[in-house]
């Protein structure tokens, strides 16, 4: 029988598809070669809105709600780990599958689904990241939130040194994350016989439900479902059943490892809380700012310097596999892929919006609901990641023979239903008290949220419900740039108007070059060059300023030293945006061919500098030959 699944789709992650080679090691050297995605997701247990939640439940109900953490933490590494048993087994990320099993009008409200998921974690970590700043350096919270905007250029980075790099940063952070507290333990020294008593469970009613669900959201991630089906995929395996088995093996390891230490994390803020605020009376801490004050009136300076830094490295972590987790989620539910640092940019603009919103109309007092509120987005949306996972893993067609044990099986819908069950339960009785309290104005609730909960229901029904009863694949294309065609006969094409854009510089002799090794001397050239000062912005071609002067001669010895050597060459000036106006030019004198010099420019400066050759190749419908 052969194990070995096909995987002809388009790489999830491409940029860092493969990168981590895990061939020829042995001992710990192999495991350490296959430590690093768990890290990544891990973050996201530990992040501004786990402390939000867990504050908020150490604080009103002290220990009790510690048995819901380890719930949380037992789910989350069983999901983590069907996460990972997709990427590897598959080769698919959640998104992508879920792309080949559920048609368009079922994709559409998944992928937004999840990108409001990645948005409410965005927003935890903005309002996190703003607090920790200004509790260590006083900056208001409006300036804290303007400057994470910052964070796009960091991912920027990162993702430019590779995947190693980013997983050491991040490891760093969750290092620092791990020290903190375990600091804090030994400050506020929490009596360890009441602590293990919350490992008991209760009945969950009212507002402790509340606070629960926010800590099941905060701690089983749906976008870290997405998000680890696509780590897994950067190392680099031997396509066999062994080399699949120990890919299991020791992602299995990494994932444990990790997640035990986020619950831990967890699980001391939430005993910080209560040791600290319960146990003393302050039963209503639910604000992160209030926190850290309470924690300097209690134990000194050292425990909430530590708080505030911790929280400064879990908001900064998290935004960066948040922003990962968006890029897997468009490009797998939509077939769409746009560069990295433009989809962050739009995604936090969008988390940002509301934050300001809340600080400038509720003032920043606000701002812990808004955290709390954010996990039980989260929360609402799991249902419809961890469904289709499960159906995903349960399928003997694709998964062959490392499709799930039977055991397994009925633990991960239990799950499933415990977290669907709550967050069913938890609107139902959010539902009642808006009705309640509108005091007989209740058109909107029934105009708007129940058509909207009809549509939710159906759709989830939908995924759940289907693949039972439909085993056949969709066929589709993973691919974003569609199938191979037929190139059918080859002839030689002469290129008779050749435009070379020039900018004066070493780079000009070689784009020439290569520009008269396509036509030779039956083409024509015409040598174009943009003068951009501000005058020629805003005068055009009336501008005769000593730049414009300058300008011209140049291209004039160019056209000469061409003619002197037998080619034909013309000389075409434009002014203004680069990209428009070569794109102008080319339009005006008919070029059927364009030869541009590349900028060779990496990172930020990519991002600065290097956009005329893709503006240019975006706007102009003739072959363009990128010399570099």
């Amino acid at each position: 029988m052969n194990n070995k699944p096909e995987i002809s789709q388009s790489e999830s992650l491409s940029e860092v598809h493969g990168t981590v080679n895990t061939a020829g090691k042995t001992g710990w050297r192999k495991v350490f070669a296959f430590i690093g995605p768990a890290y990544l997701v891990s973050v996201g247990y530990m992040d501004p809105g786990n402390w939000a939640t867990d504050i908020a439940g150490g604080s009103q109900f002290g220990y009790s709600l510690i048995w819901v953490l380890l719930m949380s933490n037992l789910i989350a590494l069983l999901l983590q780990s069907l996460s990972a048993r997709l990427g590897i087994v598959q080769g698919l990320d959640l998104a992508q599958a879920s792309r080949k099993a559920y048609p368009k009008f079922v994709n559409y409200p998944l992928y937004l689904l999840a990108q409001i998921a990645i948005i409410a974690c965005d927003l935890a970590e903005i309002i996190g990241m703003a607090i920790g700043l200004n509790l260590l350096f006083g900056l208001p919270l409006i300036w804290g939130i303007s400057i994470t905007v910052l964070d796009t250029f960091l991912l920027l980075f990162l993702m430019n040194k590779g995947m190693r790099m980013m997983e050491v940063f991040i490891v760093s952070m969750v290092f620092i994350v791990g020290i903190s507290f375990l600091t804090e333990m030994f400050i506020v020294q929490p009596m360890i016989g009441e602590v293990l008593s919350g490992f008991k469970p209760s009945i969950l009613s009212g507002n402790a439900l509340y606070i629960a669900i926010g800590i099941i959201g905060a701690t089983v991630m749906p976008h870290n479902l997405y998000l680890h089906s696509s780590l897994v995929q950067t190392r680099k395996i031997e396509r066999s059943p062994k080399g699949i088995k120990d890919a299991l093996k020791y992602n299995l390891i990494d994932t444990s490892i990790a997640l035990n230490l986020a619950f831990f994390v967890n699980a001391a803020i939430l005993i910080l809380a209560a040791t600290a605020f319960f146990k003393n009376g302050m039963f209503e801490v639910a604000e992160i700012q209030d926190a850290y004050k309470l924690l300097e009136n209690i134990f000194g300076s050292v425990a909430p310097t530590l708080f505030a830094i911790a929280l400064i490295a879990a908001g900064q972590s998290s935004t960066i596999t948040g922003t990962l987790a968006g890029q897997i989620v468009m490009e797998g539910h939509l077939n769409l892929r746009i560069q990295p640092w433009i989809r962050r940019l739009i995604t936090r603009l969008l988390a940002i919006t509301p934050a300001f919103f809340t600080i400038l109309y509720f003032g920043e007092g606000a701002l812990g609901q808004l955290l709390v509120l954010s996990q039980v987005v989260l929360s609402l949306q799991l249902g419809f990641a961890i469904i289709p996972l499960i159906h995903f893993n349960s399928d003997r067609k694709k998964m062959k023979d490392y499709t799930i044990k039977t055991w397994v099986k009925i633990l991960a819908w239990i799950s499933a239903f415990i977290i669907v069950g709550l967050n069913v339960k938890l609107v139902w009785q959010e539902i009642s008290g808006w009705i309640n309290e509108a005091e007989g104005n209740t058109w909107w609730i029934y105009l708007i949220i129940f058509p909207l909960l009809l549509l939710v229901t159906f759709l989830l029904l939908y995924v759940f419900i289907v693949p039972f009863l439909k085993k056949t694949e969709r066929i589709i294309s993973i691919v974003p740039h569609g199938g191979a065609l037929e190139i059918g006969n080859v002839e030689n094409i002469h290129y008779q108007r050749i435009g070379i854009p020039v900018d004066f510089s070493s780079k000009d002799r070689n784009t020439i070059r290569h520009a008269l090794i396509q036509g030779g001397k039956n083409a024509t050239y015409y040598l174009i060059h943009v003068v951009e000062t501000a005058g020629a912005r805003f005068h055009g071609e009336e501008v005769l300023d000593l730049e414009t002067q300058s300008d011209m001669a140049n291209l004039q010895k160019y056209k000469l030293n061409l003619e002197n050597m037998g080619y034909k060459a013309e000389v075409s000036i434009g002014y203004g945006t680069a990209s428009k106006a070569i794109y102008n030019l080319v339009k005006d004198q008919d070029v059927q061919l364009l030869v541009m010099g590349a900028h060779g420019h990496k990172g930020l400066s990519d991002l600065i500098f290097g956009t005329t050759v893709n503006t240019v190749r975006h706007h102009v419908n003739i072959p363009i030959l990128i010399i570099k």
